[in-house]
């Protein structure tokens, strides 16, 4: 299996992630990634129609709180995968300085905590960045 390199972009905003995680559909899909899933497999364990699934892992995904995975095959037929990119997401309402005491003015923060990579996975990223250059 070879990881996408990550994208650098920038971090989801607090709506994007409570977004995300509002909806029970895609609740039932993090909860199911106990490990990597195909989006075929996801619909069919969750009891989502797959074209829900796939919009649902569109938005987990861009919320960064799921990284794709591209099994590569000699036959040409790469099957994408979908796992958990979080061990812990923090949503904070922090004290602006400045706010005077006016609630209006905290704002939102989210936090992640993320699992360490693999070996494997720094290795395909720096393969990945290799064959970039090239």
């Amino acid at each position: 299996m070879v990881r996408n390199p990550p994208r650098e972009r920038a971090p989801p905003s607090v709506d994007e992630v409570l977004d995300a995680l509002a909806d029970d559909a895609a609740r039932r899909i993090v909860t199911a990634l106990s490990e990597p899933k195909t989006a075929s497999e996801l619909s069919e364990e969750c009891d989502i129609p797959l074209s829900t699934t796939y919009r649902k892992l569109e938005q987990l995904t861009e919320a960064s709180l799921l990284e794709e995975s591209t099994d590569i095959r000699r036959d040409g037929q790469h099957t994408t995968r979908y796992s958990v990119a979080f061990e812990s997401v923090t949503v904070a309402v922090s004290a602006n300085p400045d706010d005077d005491g006016d609630p209006e003015r905290r704002e939102f923060d989210v936090s992640f905590t993320r699992p360490e990579r693999t070996r494997d996975e720094r290795l395909a990223d720096l393969w990945s960045e290799l064959r970039e250059e090239t």
